[in-house]
């Protein structure tokens, strides 16, 4: 991935974080990309050769002007994510468009972003971060749900759209993985979660980054509109 500059959304922490030092790891210049500036600062202080910008996902103006200050992107990873969890029946409109918006829209506009400079290129790889849910469903995530299940349409149709210009367009699937928000579940909720695991584990941030690195690279060259599961077998 040498000379190549990787955009990380939601890259201070988590899953996002491990993309990035995966990524930096196998040679690409990477850009970090979250609201937080703090945690950005000090998440690229960490990984030699990377650099950040704020940007909010939920924010056109703020998305444009991100990529703008990145410059030529040649691997987009889709990470950023918010959730607002609650029962349909109960649900705010505010919590539904909030949650469509980062997730989902911010998606598709970052997407619009690298898509002219990849074009031009004739090499790009999009990388979108969904959710087990996005292909399970989940009861109390109706709108973090759906905008899971839409980065899976997004990326199928983009595939389509782009694979003559050899841009890949490829989405993952991550079950239960070990960040901030898996950390809030009680220990009764982990235990029951682990019956649904056959590897009877929660998954790392590196075992997500890996498979990132894997559809970044050269060797993935043929693959594109695949959603790949790193869920642990929980859903097949």
């Amino acid at each position: 991935m040498t000379n190549r500059t990787a955009f990380v959304t939601g890259g201070s922490r988590g899953i996002g974080l491990a993309c990035a030092r995966a990524l930096a790891d196998a040679g690409a210049r990477v850009v970090l990309a979250a609201r937080d500036t703090a945690k950005l600062e000090a998440a690229s202080a960490a990984i030699p050769g990377s650099s950040w910008v704020a940007i909010d996902m939920a924010s056109h103006e703020s998305i444009k002007a991100a990529f703008a200050q990145a410059g030529k992107v040649d691997i987009l990873v889709n990470n950023a994510a918010i959730a607002k969890d609650g029962l349909a029946v109960r649900m705010k409109k505010d919590d539904w468009d909030a949650v469509l918006a980062a997730n989902l829209t911010g998606a598709f506009l970052a997407i619009q972003q690298v898509l002219q400079a990849m074009m031009k290129e004739r090499w790009g790889r999009i990388i979108n971060i969904s959710s087990v849910v996005g292909e399970s469903g989940n009861p109390g995530q109706a709108n973090y749900v759906a905008s899971k299940a839409g980065l899976i349409g997004l990326t199928k149709s983009l595939a389509q759209e782009m694979g003559s210009r050899n841009i890949t367009v490829n989405a993952i699937t991550p079950g239960f993985v070990e960040t901030d928000m898996t950390a809030a579940l009680s220990q009764e909720r982990k235990d029951n979660l682990l019956g649904y695991i056959p590897l009877k584990r929660f998954g790392k941030p590196e075992d997500v980054a890996a498979a990132v690195r894997f559809l970044a690279s050269e060797e993935a060259g043929y693959i594109t509109g695949h959603v790949l599961a790193v869920n642990g077998g929980m859903y097949m």
